[in-house]
This record gives structure tokens, C-alpha cells and sequence, in this order.
């Protein structure tokens, strides 16, 4: 078994301490999720593993004949280059053995005796797949959502999400033993992740995925590895195993620093109060037992994380009475492409309306027509009429420049104290000092944070988002999603954030370039239905397929020369073919043929016509066996 070991890694940048005493081992057969806030220096660990970087102290050794395939979110492609051509580079070795092989092939046909050599690289160049690079090519870049008309785009003309998906793409065809994976599902679809996904399950060796989707470690992952305060933490099983488990050590690593800092303080009062007295050798020896057992580490020194669970204390009176949203027979076009038509919808008060589906099929287009921002081709709607709807969009520029975070946030409540303030803006990842930030010096995933939380304090009865866990990492979704769970009011939400999904919605709206469908329940719902569907088209086209199997035999036999023959004249046959057959085998051991590369082609056809008659004969005997 394959290792990746690393141990005791330190790394700093500037003075400031990103990994201190990293330590964990990676095991091939295993997919390990890496999780921990953004900038915590997931990638920095990556980057060491690959050895693109150095650490400061510490080491990482692989196994010997271990080949890693880094995934950076740094893209390496040629810009020279047209997509197809790029991504074709990750069989450079399989057109390197398929050379080897002509050039192999030619010297057999001058007489030299090289043959031993051509047969093990054949075996190598077959166990690579070398003669379905075309085929696997076209099932990577197709599931990862580029159409042959893509294939010749320059690099140079490509978006950063088009580079994203070709680098993941060429990373894939290298067929590499241990995978390091830096935000994989980065613009990749809901369809392309799930193709991803069942990638991933069938590959062969190890993989270590840097993701934030919650849903993609839940199904692949067999251990969860947090970087927490620049140490690796490591905890078994899935990700929901994961936040069970880290809510459970959070609540009795609390209680312990709780009760270890009382007793420190009572310690340290004791020694402060007597070192001057009668009782100073008691105060000496207990001062030096609590340091003794401070330095051993037997205490909890530093407290706990937060739990990332956050009240957002939404005003009461959300819920309407009747229909809050009626939507009949919508439609929309661009030119030629039609996004949807015939689009029904109805929303009771408290509903959840979660829509997803691949890119390009009208989702956020959809949220604009109800919003009146875009012109519809047909249909009705019609919001309840007190409706008070709060909009969160992907492109939104709303905020004050020269304000800050706090004060951004109690503008809306400045019935909150700064700490609460402070606390609500910590579940979403602001650090103490980012909070007095303006709102001109933050980043857009962080403007993104701010827009979400100061929508989520106006308590609007209808909140309508579009792709709210964009720029949020796993613990902002987390905050998000638990101020949604006590949310009472009316969602509609664009994501194709799967765990978002099934956290958030009791209805499914998928949106898809054949049509739209509607399903009761979340996400898992969903795929628990199509697959029962599949199922049943599986069974119905296995009867299909034994049917016209069945048929095809019936045919065979009428038109088959052995219907005229008894079983004993069909042995006879079988007998002659199988004579054939090991004639051909000793002619191929003979150093002429090797020598002359045309009788060798010549003589594999000869065999292989042998070969199906010897077959159709055998398998006549058997059915005529079965009749008597």
C-alpha cells in the first residue's frame, strides 16, 4: 500500500504561522476530505505533498514508485494549445509505447529477434487502455461539460471556469495512483459533479479532495482531515460523521477548559498568597507540579472553537395567508435557445423551492422574470400582496464603500450591540479585525457574506436567492443554512450546492435543456426517484434486449448449415476446426513468420476466422444437445 507521511510540517509566510507541526499519513485505496476555513493553508499543505513548495521545518516522503496528480486552482495549460490538443498531452507516455511498438514491430520484420520485448510492451500499452485514448478523451471532457464543438477553443480564448474543468480534465486522463484534488467541483455544474463523483468512486487508487461540497465528501470519503489553528485534526468516516463528532470533542474540550482554568486559578492563588508565608515550601512544590503539568500539555490552555451554530432571531408574523407565489405557463427565449415554457408554479407560505440543473437551461433567468428584471415571452405570475421580498443576486452592488462591516450590519438592527454584531459576523467567518473593514477594502467573497447576512437581518417574508453558498466556505453555508432552518417564511433558492439542497428544500424544481420537472422533498428525494426510474427502464430493456436475443438465435438457427447435420456429423466438425486451429498455433512459432510482419497479420486473421467456426460449431453441439 502506497503512503503519503507527513510529518511535523511547519510553514510561515511573513511571520505568519500557517502550519505548525502538521502531521498525517495518506493512504492509497482511501479518499481523504481535507476541510478548514478559507486561507487556513489547505493549499499550502497541497503544494508541500506535491513538492512545489518547501516546508520551513518538518517532511513529506511518498512511497517508493508513488506517482501524485495535483490538481492546483492555478491553471498550467498552454495557451498555445486548442483544448483537445492540451488535454490529448496526458497520453504523451501511451504515444511514446505506441512508437516504441512500430519501430519494434519493423526490426521483427528485418529478422531481428525482438520479440520478448514487443510482447511485454503490447501487454503494458494494452493495460493502459492505449487503444481507447480517443474513447476516454471524449468521456472525461463530455462529462465535464465540453461539447465537441469546444474541443478546438484555444486556450488563450478560454474563461477561467473553461481552464478549471480542462486542467481537472487532463489530471484525470493521467490515470495517476494518488490524486490531490484543490477544489474540483469549482465551475463544474450539478451534472458534471456528479459525474465526478462516480469517477472518483472508480478510481483505482488514493485521492485527498480540498472541497467544499459537503455532499461529495459525504458520499466519497472514508476520513475527514480538519485543519484547525495550523494542526491537522483527523476524524473517521464521512462528513456528517465529521460535524457530529467535532460538535461532541468541541462541547467536552469546552467543559474541560472550563474546569482545568478554574483549577489553574485556585492553584495560582494558593502559591500568590502563601509563597511569602509560613506555608512557603507547599506554595514552591505546587507551583512546580502545576508547571510540571502545564508543560506536559495536561491541561486545555486555549479555548474551544465556537460551534458554528448562530440564532439570527427573525421577526415573528412571516407567514402569509394563501398563495404567496402563482406562476402559470411561463416562458423564455434567447434567439434560437429556449430556456423554458409551460412553467407552473405555486407556492404556499413556508414553502422551500429549491431549483437547480446544469448551466445555461434559465435558473437565474427564471428568478429575474419573477423579479421583473428580465421580460417574459409568455405566462403569468403573481406574488401575494403583501409580499415582502428580499433578493440576494449573484452580481448585486449594493453596499456603502466607505462603511464598515459592523456598521453595515446594524444599520439594519441597531438594536444589536457590537458584540452581537461581532458574533454574527464571526459564524460567517469574519475574524475580529476584518469586522471594522470597510466595505471597499473587502474582497467579493466577502462583500458576497456581508450582502447575505444583512438580507437575512431584514426578515423578509419572501426571501429569493441565487446561488447563496457561492464565496462561502463550509462553515459560512453552515450559518446559513441553520438561520434558514429557523427561517419561517417562503424560499426560492437557485443552488447547486447538493447538501444546500437537501438541508433547505421540501420542493424540487429541476431545470433541464429537455424540460422542467417538479419533485416532493430535497435533493436525496430526487435521486432516490430517478433511480427507482432507472430501474424500471433497466428491467424493461434487459426484456427488450433477451428478446431480440432470443430472436436473433431463432433466426440463427433457421439460416445455420448444422440444422442439416446430425450431432455426430457436427462433432466431426468440431473436431476438424480444433485441428485447424492448433496447425495455425505451431505455424506462429515458426521464425520465418516472426520475421515477415505481413504473414504474421495474415496468420491472426486465418486464426480468427478458425476461431468463430470452431465457436459456431461448439455452440450448435450445445444447443442440439439441449433439444435431445
Amino acid at each position: 500500500m502506497g503512503t503519503v507521511n507527513v510529518q511535523g510540517v511547519c510553514k510561515q509566510f511573513g511571520g505568519q504561522i500557517v502550519l505548525d507541526q502538521a502531521t498525517v499519513e495518506f493512504h492509497s485505496g482511501e479518499t481523504v476530505g481535507l476541510v478548514g476555513p478559507n486561507g487556513a493553508g489547505k493549499s499550502t499543505l497541497f503544494k508541500i505533498i506535491e513538492g512545489e513548495m518547501q516546508p520551513d521545518l518538518g517532511t513529506v516522503t511518498c512511497s517508493r514508485g508513488m506517482e501524485l496528480g495535483y490538481l492546483s486552482q492555478e491553471s498550467d495549460l498552454d495557451p498555445n494549445k486548442g483544448l483537445r490538443d492540451e488535454v490529448m498531452g496526458a497520453f504523451e507516455h501511451l504515444f511514446a509505447m505506441e512508437k516504441r511498438l512500430h519501430d519494434l514491430s519493423d526490426r521483427m520484420a528485418a529478422g531481428e529477434a525482438v520479440l520478448d520485448e514487443y510482447d511485454r510492451l503490447q501487454h503494458r500499452f494494452d493495460a493502459a487502455g492505449g487503444y481507447d485514448h480517443e474513447q476516454r478523451l471524449n468521456q472525461v471532457l463530455g462529462g465535464l461539460g465540453f461539447g465537441p464543438e469546444e474541443y478546438g477553443l484555444p486556450v488563450s480564448a478560454m474563461s477561467g471556469g473553461q481552464r478549471s474543468r480542462a486542467s481537472l480534465a487532463k489530471l484525470l486522463l493521467q490515470d495517476s495512483q494518488f490524486l490531490l484534488l484543490d477544489e474540483p467541483t469549482n465551475h463544474l455544474d450539478i451534472d458534471a459533479v456528479r459525474w465526478l463523483e462516480r469517477f472518483l468512486v472508480g478510481h483505482r487508487g488514493g485521492a485527498v479532495v480540498i472541497s467544499h461540497d459537503r455532499y461529495l465528501l459525504d458520499r466519497l470519503a472514508t476520513r475527514i482531515v480538519e485543519l484547525e489553528k495550523h494542526r491537522l485534526v483527523t476524524y473517521p468516516g464521512n462528513y456528517s460523521n465529521y460535524v457530529k463528532t467535532r460538535e461532541l470533542r468541541l462541547l467536552t474540550q469546552g467543559r474541560q477548559f472550563e474546569k482545568d482554568r478554574e483549577f489553574i486559578e485556585k492553584e495560582r492563588a494558593f502559591i500568590n498568597k502563601h509563597m511569602a508565608g509560613q506555608r512557603t515550601k507547599e506554595a514552591q512544590g505546587r507551583r512546580t507540579r502545576l508547571e510540571r503539568r502545564i508543560g506536559n500539555g495536561e491541561f486545555v490552555l486555549e479555548k474551544p472553537a465556537e460551534s458554528r451554530r448562530v440564532k439570527f432571531d427573525f421577526d415573528e408574523g412571516l407567514e402569509l395567508d394563501g398563495p404567496v407565489l402563482r406562476a402559470d405557463g411561463l416562458a423564455k427565449a434567447y434567439d434560437d435557445k429556449q430556456l423554458f415554457r409551460d412553467l407552473n408554479i405555486r407556492l404556499d407560505s413556508g414553502m422551500r423551492l429549491c431549483i437547480t440543473g446544469p448551466n445555461g437551461v434559465g435558473k437565474s433567468t427564471l428568478l429575474k422574470v419573477v423579479m421583473d428584471q428580465v421580460e417574459r415571452d409568455d405566462g403569468e405570475f403573481e406574488f401575494h400582496r403583501r409580499a415582502n421580498i428580499g433578493y440576494y443576486a449573484q452580481d448585486a452592488t449594493e453596499l456603502k464603500e466607505e462603511q464598515t462591516v459592523v456598521d453595515a450590519i446594524r444599520e439594519v438592527r441597531p438594536e444589536f450591540s457590537e458584540e452581537r454584531t461581532r458574533t454574527l459576523l464571526g459564524a460567517f467567518r469574519f475574524s475580529e479585525e476584518r469586522v471594522f473593514k470597510k466595505l471597499g477594502q473587502l474582497s467579493g467573497g466577502e462583500r458576497s457574506r456581508v450582502r447575505l447576512v444583512k438580507l437575512l437581518l431584514s426578515s423578509p417574508n419572501v426571501l429569493i436567492l441565487d446561488e447563496p453558498t457561492n464565496h462561502l466556505d463550509i462553515g459560512s453555508r453552515e450559518a446559513l443554512e441553520q438561520a434558514l432552518a429557523d427561517y419561517k417564511g417562503t424560499i426560492i433558492a437557485v443552488s447547486h450546492d447538493r447538501y444546500f439542497l437537501d438541508r433547505t428544500a421540501d420542493r424540487l424544481l429541476v431545470m433541464r435543456p429537455e424540460g422542467c420537472r417538479t419533485f416532493a422533498g430535497n435533493y436525496s428525494d430526487y435521486i432516490g426517484q430517478l433511480e427507482r426510474e432507472q430501474q424500471v427502464q433497466t428491467k424493461a430493456k434487459q426484456q427488450n434486449q433477451r428478446g431480440k436475443k432470443n430472436q436473433r438465435r431463432e433466426k440463427r438457427r433457421e439460416e445455420s448449415p448444422f440444422d442439416r447435420m446430425t450431432i455426430a456429423e457436427i462433432e466431426t466438425v468440431i473436431m476438424e476446426r480444433e485441428e485447424v486451429v492448433a496447425e495455425i498455433n505451431e505455424r506462429f512459432a515458426d521464425p520465418e513468420v516472426h520475421k515477415n510482419r505481413e504473414k504474421t497479420v495474415s496468420l491472426s486473421a486465418e486464426l480468427e476466422v478458425a476461431r468463430a467456426e470452431l465457436l459456431a460449431a461448439e455452440q450448435a453441439w450445445s444447443e442440439r444437445a439441449d433439444e435431445s
